[in-house]
């Protein structure tokens, strides 16, 4: 991708990725909501949003660049996306502040740098203990970052995990099978927004998912119990902005994203549900549909924070 002629230190910034901070679509290692999202890289949640625009500068450190031009940002992912070129160059008025580091794990690096490297501390820095390095968040642990990825690789994959279930989006389910987010391998990095490389190398769990055996029930986990309860809670009292959030499915359904203190929610408004636990690493609990979900789906979408 373009590199920009904005600079961090007078320094260029080669653009390798993209991705958008905004109450319906935030990077999930970031937080639960928006706001919480906001304050992982001390920002304003300010409703119109950011863009976060990472690359690498002339000596290959790591940067992030806050942008307030959030619909340039959004064009550019959008023609990535689609496999088209697009020189992102935010203009240097739009720049909110640039910080060392990238939230999430990029497995792309500018041509002709040296590999991605975090900047040295600005002088004084260190002792002031303000040079917070934005790091990626640990594949090999699982925490409420790694259960957020989860959940939005499942949104991104939504068919393969749809296809390991048996019945159909109108049809009684029988007591669904516990499934696990398979392990990336080796060397691998989760996957992040708006690079398209490490989606590619995103566990594929029609392949390398495993189950169990164990049959919980939807009405017998507790966990499922404590989610479906803070849900409909979301409906008498509204959460902070972004904990629900809905975006475009196939067809005239809709994707649900919602989370909340240990766990983290993705249904389609016309299908079942899945909920990923802290408690629980690794582990995906599938809802079926039955006969109360779909009302609790159609609430949800009515609330939920859209992209404009």
């Amino acid at each position: 991708m373009a590199g920009t002629d904005d600079s961090v230190d007078d320094d260029p910034l080669y653009v390798l990725t993209a991705a958008l901070l905004t109450p319906a679509r935030f990077p999930a290692v970031l937080g639960d909501d928006y706001p919480e999202a906001c304050a992982a890289l001390s920002l304003e949640p300010y409703d119109r949003g950011y863009g976060l625009v990472m690359g690498q500068d002339g000596e290959g450190a790591r940067w992030t660049v806050v942008v307030d031009d959030v619909s340039l940002v959004a064009v550019a992912i959008a023609s990535w996306d689609c496999g088209m070129e697009y020189d992102l160059s935010p203009g240097e008025r739009t720049v909110v502040c640039a910080l060392p580091g990238w939230p999430v794990a990029l497995s792309v690096h500018a041509p002709g740098l040296p590999a991605p490297h975090d900047p040295a501390p600005e002088p004084g820095s260190e002792e002031d203990g303000d040079w917070p390095v934005l790091t990626p968040p640990d594949i090999e642990s699982w925490g409420p970052a790694q259960r957020r990825l989860g959940a939005d690789e499942i949104a991104l994959q939504w068919a393969s995990w749809r296809e390991r279930l048996a019945g159909t989006p109108t049809a009684e389910p029988k007591p669904p099978d516990r499934m696990e987010l398979p392990k990336p391998p080796d060397g691998a990095k989760p996957p992040s927004t708006g690079d398209k490389a490490a989606r590619k190398s995103a566990a594929r769990p029609g392949d390398t998912a495993k189950n169990t055996g164990e049959k919980p029930t939807p009405a017998g986990h507790p966990g499922i119990r404590r989610v479906l309860q803070e849900l409909h809670g979301y409906l008498d009292k509204a959460p902070p902005l972004g904990r629900v959030r809905s975006s475009f499915a196939p067809g005239d359904a809709r994707t649900l994203r919602a989370d909340g203190p240990g766990w983290s929610f993705v249904a389609r408004t016309d299908d079942m549900a899945f909920v990923l636990l802290d408690a629980e690493p690794g582990e995906v609990l599938p809802i079926g549909r039955g006969t109360e979900l779909p009302a609790l789906l159609t609430a949800l979408d009515d609330m939920a924070v859209r992209p404009t």
